[in-house]
């Protein structure tokens, strides 16, 4: 059964903050996506690695480590976030009864089917676009690092 989950809006919200604050090549840690949406790090680390396995993200170790996009925002479609967050589908549903299958669930499945529908009309780089367009402001280009070698 298909709709809004709570792995698949963490997952946009993942997505849309590497894609609205790494900009210019720069990474972003987990550390700093747990801070801004107030979520605890250790509870966004398994959907930080599943958008990895398919992906959708890049991640990138060392002191400057952390994460960028896998493809262009432009190029993401919130379909492919959902259907990366999939493996959340595969528990089976507690709910069960007559009454919930004979009308919450056909419900939920329609509300499903019309959510996968509007999921591929947006991309990643809209919603970046949208925030922006909400008076957010995006980091700017960091001055490279100066290094030596001879």
């Amino acid at each position: 059964m298909q709709g809004i989950r709570d792995r698949t809006v963490t997952a946009i919200y993942i997505m849309l903050d590497v894609a609205f604050h790494g900009t210019h090549g720069n990474t972003v840690s987990a550390t700093e996506i747990a801070r801004r949406s107030g979520m605890a790090r250790r509870g966004i680390e398994p959907v930080l690695q599943e958008l990895s396995r398919s992906g959708l993200l890049s991640g990138v170790r060392g002191p400057r480590g952390g994460y960028r996009l896998g493809h262009p925002a432009r190029e993401i479609l919130l379909s492919d976030i959902h259907h990366a967050m999939r493996c959340d589908d595969s528990r089976p549903d507690r709910r069960n009864g007559p009454l919930f299958n004979a009308a919450i669930r056909p419900f939920l499945d329609r509300m499903g089917e019309f959510l996968d529908h509007e999921y591929r009309k947006i991309t990643l780089d809209e919603l970046v676009r949208q925030a922006e367009s909400n008076g957010l402001s995006r980091p700017k280009a960091e001055a490279p690092v100066a290094t030596f070698s001879i």
